[in-house]
């Protein structure tokens, strides 16, 4: 597995890119529609507890390889930055979650009885254009979070 590795993309109309760093005791994953780092979020489990099993393919979206669900013993710490509101912060820490559990299962089906590392990642989305009152998460919300794992799972080879 490369120590770091990039990708860049055009999600939903805007530029993202995408690294992968990897370092003995941490795993770092930058998400950036800005160019920059953005907020710092570390995500940590114990090794002892098992990750959860991805969910059956959807019948609907057969193309589509479903995420793993982030474990619920899961403990996310902000590092650095903020959000500047609730529901960005919400938005997040979705990330952040679904970046690690990702990062975590590739480790543990690579590696028998691997440490599980803690996994920073940090996140500059660009701001979506309209309101963003509401808290469900926009079409554009979903493109890019879709968009963004999808360059995560690549970066980590489980195309």
């Amino acid at each position: 597995m490369p120590q770091s590795s990039t990708i860049a993309r055009e999600l939903d109309g805007v530029p993202t890119d995408v690294l992968l760093q990897f370092f003995a005791d941490r795993v770092v994953v930058l998400v950036t529609q800005l160019g920059k780092v953005g907020s710092l979020i570390e995500a940590s489990m114990p090794s002892t507890m098992p990750l959860l099993p991805a969910p059956p393919p959807d019948p609907t979206a057969p193309n589509e390889l479903p995420l793993p669900l982030p474990p619920p013993s899961l403990q996310l710490t902000p590092l650095l930055g903020s959000a500047p509101t609730e529901r960005i912060q919400t938005l997040h820490s979705l990330y952040a979650s679904q970046i690690a559990t990702l990062v975590w299962t590739l480790e543990e089906a690579s590696v028998l009885e691997a440490e599980r590392r803690p996994v920073v990642v940090g996140i500059a989305l660009a701001k979506a254009a309209g309101p963003s009152q509401s808290t469900e998460l926009s079409p554009h919300d979903r493109s890019i979070f879709k968009g963004v794992m999808g360059m995560v799972r690549e970066l980590l080879g489980q195309k």
